[in-house]
């Protein structure tokens, strides 16, 4: 084919890119993309984007005896490949892989390969990025010193604020205080604080999930949500009169709710979206329900970004086992907002 006809096939071609950053290297990442992607119907509604290494793909790829997984090594993303799935090398250098274990190595090209992605993200030369499962602890370094990806994609889209929103089908769960210990948490809940992420989320789910008029719910903070002030008085006294404020403004939002009963009678299923108060509140009941399924969306920032709802598994590495209904579901949800936000500026 003449390269005039090849540019203008590919043009006409063009879909949506979508970034997938590679994770830790010796964790589950590279297995839940491959088999992800081990399916022509992908490429024909996308152009992914593997930030990472062809070596390292090749080399998961043979362990996998995934012989029906193709893909086109890159070196610049201005040479993407519409209709193919591309790795984009972020690296040349051989590297020690050992799957299953968490190494140095593992975090540092981690990094690598998210520190490019995300350039490219905020740059707008990616629609979207879905980024495979990093180890919070092996990639710190003087570049990345937050406790995981949505701290660190918040700062890079000098955003003012993100929420971390756990997102399956019609369940939708964000939360208050993200990755911080337990004990920290009362000193957190703050009247603006709540406000701010409850506006965040409404704004979210009506710009990025297309619900024009969301009903949220906000979860209390103690036992029974504090049964008026016998157990804790956040309830009364900040996390009620949050609800009243953004209320009186219009938006339907309900609460607080004591947590327990709240999702164990189905409550939850009258909802478009619930604020937890911190971290397990809201991400036991989201994974006990929907964990296969289930997505990682920072919601609030100019980019879009997805994750699969589970960790590195380096238990599960190798064993040909990982179920990646995750890594399909972030990809898909990625792509569905990178598209509800270009049709919103239309």
């Amino acid at each position: 084919m003449e390269k005039g006809n090849r540019q203008s096939n590919q043009k006409k071609e063009k879909k949506p890119i979508i970034g997938i950053s590679i994770g830790d290297i010796n964790g589950i990442g590279p297995e839940v993309i491959i088999r992800s992607l081990d399916n022509n119907k992908i490429t024909k509604q996308m152009t992914p984007v593997i930030y990472g290494s062809a070596k390292v793909m090749s080399f998961y790829r043979k362990n996998l005896n995934a012989t029906h997984f193709n893909f086109t090594p890159i070196n610049d993303l201005s040479k993407v490949y519409h209709r193919k799935v591309n790795v984009l090398n972020c690296w040349e250098e051989p590297v020690e892989l050992t799957p299953g274990k968490s190494t140095d190595v593992g975090g540092k090209y981690a990094f690598k390969a998210l520190e490019l992605a995300t350039n490219d993200l905020i740059a707008g030369n990616i629609d979207a990025l879905v980024t495979a499962p990093i180890n919070k602890l092996n990639i710190q370094n003087d570049d990345f010193k937050f406790p995981g990806h949505t701290e660190y994609l918040t700062q890079k889209a000098e955003a003012k604020d993100g929420l971390m929103f756990m997102v399956a089908e019609d369940l939708r769960v964000g939360v208050l205080t993200g990755h911080i210990p337990l004990k920290d948490v009362p000193s957190k809940i703050k009247k603006e604080f709540i406000e701010d992420k409850l506006k965040l989320m409404i704004s979210c789910l009506k710009e990025d999930f297309g619900v024009l008029k969301p009903k949220v719910a906000v979860l209390g903070l103690n036992p029974h949500a504090g049964e008026d002030g016998l157990l804790g008085k956040e309830e009364v006294e900040i996390i009620k009169p949050a609800v009243e404020s953004i209320k009186s403004k219009g938006s339907l939002v309900m609460g607080p709710f004591p947590a327990d009963g709240f999702f164990g009678s189905g409550q939850y299923k009258k909802f478009d979206g619930i604020l937890a108060m911190y971290h397990d509140q809201g991400l036991v009941p989201f994974k006990s329900l929907v964990f296969s399924a289930g997505v990682n969306y920072t919601a609030g920032l100019p980019i879009v970004r997805t994750s699969p709802d589970h960790g590195t598994a380096y238990d599960l590495v190798g064993k040909n086992i990982a179920e990646p209904g995750s890594m399909l579901t972030a990809l898909f949800t990625a792509l569905d907002i990178a598209n509800q936000r270009k049709e919103e500026l239309v």
